[in-house]
């Protein structure tokens, strides 16, 4: 018997799950919300070696204790306690897997991309990664260590 093309896709799909390992985090004040896991691939190994001029997926399961009619990420660089920004393609956490508006107890995936910009320099630093409701609270922050490589 010959497996079909979409059964292949979903062993595939999940051999690529699993090779996704949830990471160690710091959870740096979420208040409106509750990490369960927390998904950066490629990253084989802590910390995450982020390669200049590649894009990194971003997975974060988290539930909310509030409602929010939308969301808003921030991404920083923290190096020598400085908060550096990090622009990401898509703030707009609606836009990022939440189906919005934001529901009380109910739990998301919130799916969003980290691009490495060649000009950046190679350094050791800590991402840290905000979601803000619109009560400007964090519905989830976390932290992650990383090395910007060539």
């Amino acid at each position: 018997m010959v497996p079909s093309p979409l059964a292949l896709l979903l062993a595939l799909g999940a051999a690529a799950t699993a090779l996704a390992e949830p990471l160690r985090f710091v959870d740096c004040g979420s208040k409106d919300g509750s990490i369960q896991e927390v998904n950066v691939s490629p990253c084989p190994t802590q910390p995450c070696l982020l390669h200049k001029g590649t894009s990194y997926s971003i997975n974060v399961t988290f539930s909310s204790k509030i409602e929010s009619q939308g969301s808003k990420a921030k991404v920083y660089g923290e190096m020598m306690l400085v908060d550096v920004p990090f622009p990401i393609p898509e703030p707009d956490g609606c836009k990022s897997g939440i189906q919005c508006p934001i529901e009380k107890g109910r739990s998301y995936s919130y799916l969003n991309k980290l691009p490495v910009k060649s000009e950046y320099p190679s350094i050791k630093l800590v991402v840290k990664w905000e979601l803000i409701d619109d009560q400007d609270q964090l519905l989830f922050c976390w932290k992650i260590p990383v090395e910007i490589t060539s």
